[in-house]
């Protein structure tokens, strides 16, 4: 379908500021696609000149019309040949107006947002799974099928436009960036969902406080007449009432809406709703996860039985406490804890899995260029929680590897009982060798991702692929990203 320039303008609602036809003086013509990078602009495609950080979208203006592009919108007037919708803030008008052009696909699906600091990949796959044994079609937008958890404000609705082809229910992860930038404005839902707040991306917000109110939008904004909250979280039960004041009806979830509860090994038994349950997954904390993509199931109307089915099928979530398996005669788990809250389930978690007497390994490090203050608060539950503690090398970037490491085991109170491995291969396997039999190997960090990042350069890395092959007993170096090792 293709949208008059004229409907583009009015979506941009209070925030259009004026219309300038470089062309003929007529506003005309009709759009079809949407776009902020200009190398995927031309004909029919919309360029939204967003300025940024680094780079000013209004410098590649010109590229854009060059290579077809017939509308600009741009917060101020521009030297192009183009219609140019010049509005007072191109961010937060792009979302609504990425929504016409594609149609407005929400309002052909019911699109449920799931916020939080941890559990938000984990609780939309699992709402693939749970909602789809209630026979609804799901697909799911985040973490693990994009570059971005939440994509840009027009890649956002092309993709909800091509979900409406088999699906009724799209799961979207929102992130807190993409609330501070706007990018699911124009996204009417049916549903939200909260999981948890913890620190995380304060290098970007500034501070805990500014971090809860970019989540809390997501549930005093408008974008949904219902909330699913988590009520055993404190920001949840904050979240909670700003929710209602805003006119939302909230339904809660927590650990209280279970009976029974038997978490051991990589399953949980419990009853809800008054169905027996067995949740194939480690941790508390995926019974939570669970429970929160059910409670949406409810929400919706779906009958409890077959939710509670559902819960029993559930799959594993890539690299969320997955377990890697070569015959070994202990237990290994890669997991995508990377923030203090998240580390901490892990190694719960990983204790629920083992017997008294045997021992917890974990290993892992801190991304560089970011949240600095993390750091000692990791080293410290990592060297509580676990009996052996390997430290290394997680994304460094720019930033000096070994101060990173020293950060991290500020928190310790025997940091010198840490085995510090830089190479992150070679950490991996050093963990992997303390290992008994009965005892348990955490990688934490990486998860599902399939690179590490070393100053500017990016280059393969798979935890899981190089745990396989230590465990093989062959060299893990040189290992390529999607190659499956031999067994």
């Amino acid at each position: 379908m293709s949208v008059a320039v004229a409907d583009l303008a009015a979506a941009a609602g209070h925030g259009l500021l004026e219309i300038v036809d470089r062309r003929s003086g007529v506003v005309d013509g009709r759009i079809d696609g949407c776009t902020l990078d200009s190398r995927r602009a031309g004909p029919g495609v919309a360029f939204a000149a967003v300025p940024g950080t680094r780079v000013d979208g209004a410098d590649f203006a010109a590229a854009a019309v060059a290579s077809g592009s017939p509308v600009v919108i741009t917060p101020r007037r521009l030297d192009v040949d183009a219609v140019q919708i010049v509005v007072d803030d191109v961010r937060r008008r792009l979302g609504p107006i990425a929504a016409v052009v594609y149609g407005r696909p929400a309002d052909q699906l019911d699109v449920i947002g799931v916020t939080g600091t941890n559990g938000k990949t984990s609780v939309a796959e699992l709402s693939r799974d749970i909602l789809g044994a209630a026979g609804r079609r799901v697909s799911v937008m985040g973490t693990l099928t994009g570059a971005l958890t939440t994509a840009e404000a027009p890649d956002l609705q092309a993709s909800l436009a091509a979900s409406r082809v088999g699906h009724d229910t799209a799961v979207l992860e929102v992130s807190s960036h993409a609330l501070e930038q706007y990018r699911v404005d124009g996204t009417d839902m049916a549903c939200t969902v909260f999981t948890n707040l913890g620190r995380d991306h304060l290098d970007f917000h500034g501070d805990l406080a500014s971090y809860e109110a970019a989540k809390a939008r997501l549930f005093t904004d408008g974008f949904a007449p219902s909330a699913v909250i988590n009520r055993d979280d404190p920001a949840g039960r904050r979240i909670a009432d700003q929710a209602r004041s805003a006119g939302v009806e909230v339904v809660e979830y927590g650990l209280d809406d279970v009976g029974e509860l038997e978490s051991r090994g990589a399953r949980s038994r419990f009853r809800w709703q008054g169905h027996e349950v067995t949740l194939h997954l480690v941790g508390r904390h995926n019974v939570v996860n669970a429970l929160a993509a059910a409670t949406v199931g409810l929400v919706l109307g779906l009958d409890s039985a077959d939710l509670a089915d559902g819960i029993g099928r559930v799959s594993p979530v890539r690299g969320r406490m997955e377990l890697v398996e070569r015959g070994q005669p202990f237990t290994v788990v890669v997991d995508y804890a990377h923030k203090p809250q998240a580390l901490e389930a892990a190694l719960l978690a990983g204790r629920d899995m083992i017997d008294p007497g045997a021992r917890l390994i974990v290993v892992f490090g801190c991304g560089g260029d970011r949240d600095r203050g993390k750091r000692p608060e990791m080293g410290a539950l990592a060297e509580r929680l676990a009996d052996r503690v390997v430290l290394t090398d997680d994304n460094p970037r720019t930033e000096d590897r070994r101060r990173i490491i020293d950060e991290i085991a500020a928190g310790m109170t025997d940091a010198a009982a840490a085995t510090i491995v830089n190479d992150r291969a070679e950490a991996i396997a050093a963990a992997l060798g303390l290992a008994e039999p009965g005892d348990l190997v955490l990688i934490a960090g990486k998860g599902h991702e399939t690179y590490q990042i070393v100053g500017d350069e990016q280059f393969d890395f798979d935890d899981r692929l190089v745990a396989y092959e230590v465990l093989a007993g062959r060299d893990p170096s040189g290992l390529r990203d999607g190659e499956t090792p031999a067994p």
